[in-house]
């Protein structure tokens, strides 16, 4: 036994339907050989990839539309890699990346859940080493901006892979940290619009939440 439980969902996405082995209970912690905790990954968190979230499943229907062609993108803070899935059925070049240690083992039984090839993926930490996957046109994610810290980090990630033109989706779930990382961003020299979308479930509450989408030219 893994240590943790797992449930298998099916996820309707642009009227394609994806198996997604998920977390039973979003309150496990199981990390008997201390990887998370090298990563970083505090126990209250660490349940927080196996979750297919609302604002997962927001950025996944949107990557459903998204022009794809002679662009290599990547997916930051992938999870159980739901939008990863999509572009990949698409035949998109797409890239997955987490910080999480079990994250690769998920999304590649997701991929085989759904009868899809391996979906490259990177273990790679926002404040690490570089991790080598080099630089991107498209970088996608959801709700990635849930600490305090993660506003800098992500801004700081991106410089390091996002080509000089280059376009960010982000699913915002409203954590209250998007106006840091707007700033973070505006100097480096990217262009911001949104959409405001409800992700379903109820979250987040009041309007719901937002796509985000910024560009940046040469």
């Amino acid at each position: 036994m893994p240590g943790y439980q797992v449930e298998t969902s099916t996820h309707r996405i642009a009227a394609l339907d994806y198996q997604v082995r998920a977390l039973a209970d979003r309150r496990q912690f199981s990390d008997p050989e201390g990887e998370a905790e090298r990563a970083g990954v505090t126990p209250a968190s660490w349940p927080m990839f196996g979750v297919v979230w609302p604002a997962g499943v927001a950025l996944a229907e949107a990557m459903a539309v998204i022009a794809i062609a002679g662009r290599r993108i990547l997916e930051v803070g992938c999870g159980l890699g739901l939008a990863s899935l999509v572009l990949a059925r698409r035949g998109a070049d797409i890239t997955a990346s987490d910080h999480h240690p079990l994250a690769g083992e998920f999304l590649r039984h997701n991929t085989d859940l759904n009868h899809m090839a391996p979906i490259p993926f990177s273990l790679a930490p926002w404040g690490g080493p570089d991790p080598g996957i080099g630089r991107f046109d498209l970088v996608i994610g959801a709700d990635v901006l849930y600490e305090h810290e993660h506003p800098k980090l992500l801004a700081g990630f991106l410089a390091l892979h996002a080509n000089p033109i280059v376009q960010f989706v982000m699913a915002d779930a409203g954590r209250g940290h998007c106006g840091r990382f707007n700033t973070q961003m505006q100097a480096q020299g990217y262009t911001r619009v949104e959409r405001r979308v409800q992700f379903g479930d109820g979250w987040p509450p009041g309007t719901g939440g937002r796509i985000l989408t910024y560009d940046r030219a040469a």
